[in-house]
Formats: structure tokens, sequence, C-alpha cells
């Protein structure tokens, strides 16, 4: 996916590309965390306060996003950390 996305941005932005590469595997673990997610959130919230299933989605998708981005930026700064040492 980062591949296709490099390659039709090429001739267009090239900080962009630079961003993907430099960010890759930062990325990817974004992703499968905000998916895995925005699973758990639905179902604690459908289960745990008896919301409806469309409420307890919408509150699955918004917060995790939230999250997703404040993994992102956590998991940069874990790895300068790393790199430091």
């Amino acid at each position: 996916m980062i591949a296709y996305v490099k390659e039709k941005l090429s001739a267009y932005n090239a900080p962009i590309l630079r961003f993907l590469d430099n960010n890759s595997g930062t990325i990817w673990r974004t992703i499968v965390y905000t998916l895995g997610h925005f699973f758990i959130a639905a179902v604690c919230v459908w289960y745990f306060t008896g919301a409806q299933f469309l409420m307890a989605v919408t509150d699955a998708i918004v917060e995790p996003l939230i999250n997703g981005a404040w993994y992102f930026v956590l998991d940069k700064f874990w790895a300068s950390k790393s790199i430091d040492r």
C-alpha cells in the first residue's frame, strides 16, 4: 500500500515520499494498532454500556483515530530515544 502511494505521488511531492520512506515501519504499526482498536472499542462500548450498535461503532472509529495519531507520535519519540542509546 505504501509503495502504491509512493508511486502515485512520486512526480508531485518529494516531501511526502521522504516522510513515507522515513516512517514506513511506524505507519504500518499505527495502521494495525488503529484497526484493532476499532474492533475492540466497538465491542467494549456495545457490551459494557448497552449502547446502540451504531453509537458504539461511531465511538469506535473516532476515539481510535485520535489514539492512532497519539501512538504515531509516541512511537517516533520512543524510537528516537532508542537510537540515542
